[in-house]
């Protein structure tokens, strides 16, 4: 359960007035619109995913659903780095997390199509699970390690033709904003598909929905997508490597 004032909120005194008028807005106009869209286009999704191929239901839905809710925030999202994507490449997307509002951030303007590695539980969520199950994003139970290799596994016919996968190597958000213990699934998947690892650094979205907290206030986001690391020749060995050098990225980025 989230907390209504997160604690590492660090406000002026004209900072808590403006927070202060902000939680009426929140309550009364930002979270039924956020429930009635992803109801809505979760609905749209399993409707379209009949007609559609997934990529153009993911455009249509999944983005409008992000940039809709990040335009309501407000929340602006600036992006570099987009020169760095070839749109006929797949590639394994590995971001940093700290934010409920990274997903927003990815699917809304990243302007690639991807799936998702996301975890069980977010099958149950009314309208965005079963949107997200029909345009093959993939569900992973953190419980049973030999389930969630074989789910992953089961994902790699759908990484192709320049659809990427979206992992948050972290696992789970940062609580206190330091990069967390990163796990070897994303790079192992790299290696496996002999795909490139894009990084993409997200920084802001912690202040504007700290972890664990309901402490919604608008602010501005950054996407900073950086070269691709080739993996031709690697193997099981090279993964710390490969770790350490996206580690150094997120972490000069977020400094930057």
């Amino acid at each position: 359960m989230g907390v209504l004032v997160s604690k590492s909120r660090k406000l002026s005194p004209l900072g808590w007035f403006g927070w202060i008028l902000y939680q009426p807005y929140k309550w009364l106009v930002f979270a039924p619109f956020f429930v009635s869209t992803t109801v809505f286009l979760g609905l749209a999704t399993i409707v379209l995913s009949i007609f559609l191929p997934s990529r153009w239901v993911s455009l249509i839905c999944g983005t409008s659903w992000s940039r809709l809710n990040a335009w309501l925030t407000p929340m602006s999202v600036n992006v570099t780095g987009r020169e760095n994507i070839d749109p006929q490449q797949s590639y394994v997307v590995v971001a940093n997390h700290q934010s409920l509002y990274d997903v927003f951030v990815l699917y809304g303007f990243l302007g690639i199509d991807f799936k998702w590695v996301m975890k069980q539980e977010m099958r149950s969520v009314p309208g965005l699970g079963i949107g997200c199950e029909k345009v093959g994003h993939i569900f992973v139970d953190r419980s049973n390690v030999q389930a969630a290799l074989a789910s992953i596994k089961a994902a790699e016919s759908k990484i192709r033709n320049g659809t990427s996968v979206v992992f948050f190597p972290e696992g789970t958000r940062s609580r206190d904003g330091a990069l967390r213990q990163f796990k070897k699934g994303a790079f192992r998947f790299a290696l496996d598909l002999n795909l490139p690892i894009l990084p993409v650094t997200i920084v802001g979205t912690r202040e504007i929905l700290p972890s664990d907290s309901l402490d919604l206030l608008p602010g501005k986001a950054r996407l900073i997508i950086d070269e691709p690391m080739r993996v031709d020749d690697l193997d099981g060995k090279d993964i710390p490597r490969l770790m350490e050098q996206v580690r150094s990225v997120f972490e000069d980025r977020r400094s930057s």
